[in-house]
Protein backbone atom coordinates (compact mmCIF):
# COMPACT_ATOMS: atom_id res chain seq x y z
CA UNK A 1 0.00 0.00 0.00
CA UNK A 2 0.94 3.48 -1.37
CA UNK A 3 0.74 6.68 -2.30
CA UNK A 4 2.37 6.26 -5.44
CA UNK A 5 2.20 3.77 -7.72
CA UNK A 6 4.33 3.09 -11.58
CA UNK A 7 3.55 1.55 -14.73
CA UNK A 8 4.92 1.44 -18.19
CA UNK A 9 3.18 1.95 -21.12
CA UNK A 10 4.39 1.01 -25.09
CA UNK A 11 2.86 3.47 -27.24
CA UNK A 12 1.34 0.81 -29.91
CA UNK A 13 0.28 2.13 -33.70
CA UNK A 14 -3.22 2.83 -32.45
CA UNK A 15 -2.43 5.52 -30.10
CA UNK A 16 -0.46 7.58 -33.12
CA UNK A 17 -2.57 10.37 -34.24
CA UNK A 18 -1.86 12.62 -37.51
CA UNK A 19 1.06 13.87 -35.94
CA UNK A 20 2.63 10.86 -36.02
CA UNK A 21 2.64 10.58 -31.82
CA UNK A 22 0.56 9.64 -28.67
CA UNK A 23 -2.41 11.11 -29.32
CA UNK A 24 -3.65 13.54 -26.03
CA UNK A 25 -6.53 11.27 -25.58
CA UNK A 26 -4.13 8.31 -24.64
CA UNK A 27 -2.87 10.08 -22.47
CA UNK A 28 -5.75 10.86 -20.76
CA UNK A 29 -6.80 6.85 -20.81
CA UNK A 30 -3.26 5.76 -19.37
CA UNK A 31 -3.81 8.04 -16.33
CA UNK A 32 -7.26 6.39 -16.32
CA UNK A 33 -5.72 3.10 -16.13
CA UNK A 34 -3.02 3.91 -13.78
CA UNK A 35 -6.12 4.99 -11.28
CA UNK A 36 -7.72 2.37 -11.94
CA UNK A 37 -4.58 -0.11 -11.44
CA UNK A 38 -3.94 1.51 -8.07
CA UNK A 39 -7.31 1.85 -6.63
CA UNK A 40 -7.74 -2.47 -7.10
CA UNK A 41 -4.46 -3.24 -5.74
CA UNK A 42 -4.27 -1.22 -3.36
CA UNK A 43 -7.85 -0.93 -1.79
CA UNK A 44 -9.55 -3.40 0.75
CA UNK A 45 -11.60 -5.77 -1.52
CA UNK A 46 -14.84 -4.77 0.31
CA UNK A 47 -13.96 -1.00 -0.54
CA UNK A 48 -13.30 -2.36 -4.27
CA UNK A 49 -16.76 -4.07 -4.39
CA UNK A 50 -18.33 -1.38 -2.85
CA UNK A 51 -17.15 1.86 -4.31
CA UNK A 52 -16.14 3.44 -8.11
CA UNK A 53 -14.18 6.65 -9.07
CA UNK A 54 -15.47 9.00 -11.54
CA UNK A 55 -13.42 12.06 -13.18
CA UNK A 56 -14.49 15.49 -12.08
CA UNK A 57 -11.51 17.32 -14.21
CA UNK A 58 -7.94 17.24 -15.13
CA UNK A 59 -5.36 19.47 -15.70
CA UNK A 60 -2.65 18.51 -18.21
CA UNK A 61 0.57 20.20 -19.46
CA UNK A 62 2.28 18.35 -22.44
CA UNK A 63 5.97 19.05 -21.97
CA UNK A 64 7.24 16.24 -24.72
CA UNK A 65 5.64 13.39 -26.95
CA UNK A 66 6.66 9.95 -28.16
CA UNK A 67 6.28 8.09 -30.93
CA UNK A 68 5.74 4.61 -31.88
CA UNK A 69 7.30 2.07 -29.88
CA UNK A 70 8.67 4.13 -27.26
CA UNK A 71 8.00 3.30 -23.70
CA UNK A 72 6.95 5.70 -20.89
CA UNK A 73 6.51 5.42 -17.28
CA UNK A 74 3.55 6.96 -15.75
CA UNK A 75 3.11 7.22 -12.01
CA UNK A 76 0.22 8.45 -10.08
CA UNK A 77 0.76 10.29 -6.70
CA UNK A 78 -1.37 11.08 -3.90
CA UNK A 79 -0.38 14.33 -2.25
CA UNK A 80 -2.96 14.78 0.12
CA UNK A 81 -6.40 13.67 1.74
CA UNK A 82 -9.66 13.94 0.55
CA UNK A 83 -12.01 16.45 0.82
CA UNK A 84 -15.55 15.18 1.06
CA UNK A 85 -16.16 12.83 -1.75
CA UNK A 86 -13.14 14.22 -3.68
CA UNK A 87 -9.53 13.14 -4.32
CA UNK A 88 -7.24 14.27 -5.84
CA UNK A 89 -3.69 12.71 -7.66
CA UNK A 90 -0.66 13.97 -9.63
CA UNK A 91 0.51 11.94 -12.42
CA UNK A 92 3.82 12.21 -14.32
CA UNK A 93 4.85 10.21 -17.09
CA UNK A 94 8.98 10.14 -18.23
CA UNK A 95 10.87 8.64 -20.85
CA UNK A 96 13.28 6.31 -20.33
CA UNK A 97 16.09 9.05 -19.95
CA UNK A 98 13.85 10.66 -17.02
CA UNK A 99 12.45 12.93 -18.81
CA UNK A 100 9.00 14.45 -18.03
CA UNK A 101 6.21 14.19 -20.91
CA UNK A 102 3.17 15.06 -19.38
CA UNK A 103 2.49 16.08 -15.82
CA UNK A 104 -1.24 16.27 -14.61
CA UNK A 105 -3.46 16.76 -11.77
CA UNK A 106 -6.80 15.21 -11.82
CA UNK A 107 -9.82 15.13 -9.63
CA UNK A 108 -12.12 12.30 -8.62
CA UNK A 109 -15.18 11.53 -6.97
CA UNK A 110 -16.33 8.65 -5.30
CA UNK A 111 -19.18 6.84 -5.98
CA UNK A 112 -21.14 4.91 -3.55
CA UNK A 113 -22.14 1.74 -5.88
CA UNK A 114 -24.93 0.79 -4.23
CA UNK A 115 -27.09 4.29 -4.32
CA UNK A 116 -25.05 5.46 -7.63
CA UNK A 117 -24.33 8.83 -5.84
CA UNK A 118 -21.24 10.69 -4.52
CA UNK A 119 -20.22 9.68 -0.79
CA UNK A 120 -17.81 10.90 1.53
CA UNK A 121 -14.61 9.29 1.67
CA UNK A 122 -14.24 6.86 4.78
CA UNK A 123 -10.49 7.78 6.65
CA UNK A 124 -10.30 3.78 6.15
CA UNK A 125 -10.44 3.85 2.38
CA UNK A 126 -8.08 6.72 2.08
CA UNK A 127 -6.27 5.13 4.40
CA UNK A 128 -3.73 2.64 1.78
CA UNK A 129 -3.36 6.00 -0.50
CA UNK A 130 -2.24 8.51 2.23
CA UNK A 131 1.16 9.87 2.06
CA UNK A 132 3.48 8.94 4.82
CA UNK A 133 3.65 11.53 8.08
CA UNK A 134 6.84 13.34 8.64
Amino acid sequence: MSNTFSRSFTALPEHIDANAHVNNAVWVRWMEELAATHWQQDAAPEHVEAYSWVVLRHEIDYRGNVREGAKVTGTTEILEGPRGARFERHFTFTDDDGRVLVRAKTRWAMIDLTSGRPARVPAEVAAPFMPPSD
